[in-house]
């Protein structure tokens, strides 16, 4: 009888094992991963999701370390993330999910309402210090940037910036909310953040990567038409040894439900 009983009780943990699953990683894709999970657990009662932010990069070292099952990131894995999983005997799978316009923002009050790629480069580089330099009011400008661990840091710089290094003592913050919370409360503020997260705190700007000769606004419209300039694939990263495990929310999540959902939470889906 004990036996029947530990049996019976191996294959319940088993099966809760293969349902519970951890997802980290990028505050971009939170939001979004958080939706699709309520979902998803409502039509799979059975099924356990638990889903943190931390950056991109805190999501890709804890699939490195094996402390979550899927890794939500906002850039593609680095060549030598891929290559610390390979040196281990694993390999990873990526899953673009959906994409992101990424959003520049400025407290509502401030009169600029577009910039160039070259204007952004200045500001976010130090050499461009007074909103009176683009246009705009002689306030100092104030840079909020997000920490190094985060895929849209690394995705601004290599995109907007062409690379070059923020300026010294730019503000780094630990999540986009912080960003947000930050630009609504200074007056000569400016950031970034994903499309998901623009609210009526912040005012979003208009950009061009032409040299000023078309401006569009962020918007999901702009992104799929193309006019919008900074748009980025969203990834779930997973070990393929897990495959089994994680599928199923995958599917979901690329599963005309799951990107209606993707629309609803304000992203662009893939389809």
């Amino acid at each position: 009888m004990k036996r029947h009983v530990s049996i019976a009780a191996m294959l319940i943990a088993m099966a809760f094992s293969l349902q519970a699953q951890r997802i980290k990683g990028s505050d971009t894709v939170l939001p979004l991963s958080q939706k699709e999970s309520e979902q998803y657990m409502k039509e799979n009662p059975s099924a356990r999701l638990t889903i943190t932010g931390g950056g991109s990069g805190v999501g890709i070292a804890a699939l490195l370390s094996g402390s979550t099952d899927l890794a939500q990131s906002s850039r593609r894995i680095k060549f030598s993330e891929r290559q610390k999983i390979q040196e281990s005997g694993r390999s990873v799978r990526e899953v673009v999910i959906a994409y992101d316009a990424l959003a520049v923002v400025v407290h509502p009050s401030n009169k600029v309402g577009k910039l160039t790629r070259q204007q952004l480069e200045g500001i976010f580089t130090g050499k461009i210090k007074n909103w009176k330099e683009v246009g705009g009011a002689d306030m100092k400008i104030v840079p909020y940037s997000r920490e190094t661990s985060s895929g849209t840091y690394e995705f601004f710089k290599e995109v907007v910036l062409s690379n070059k290094n923020y300026m010294n003592g730019i503000m780094s913050m630990p999540a986009t909310g912080a960003i947000i919370q930050s630009v609504s409360q200074t007056a000569g503020a400016i950031g970034y953040v994903g499309l998901a997260y623009l609210n009526k705190d912040v005012k979003a700007l208009s950009i061009s990567f032409d040299g000023g000769k078309k401006f569009a606004a962020p918007s999901v419209a702009n992104a799929k038409n193309k006019s919008y300039p900074i748009v980025r694939p969203l990834y779930y990263y997973y070990d393929t040894r897990s495959e089994a495990k994680v599928k199923p929310f995958i599917n979901y999540v690329l599963s005309e439900k799951g990107q209606g959902i993707v629309s609803k939470v304000g992203f662009i889906s893939i389809k």
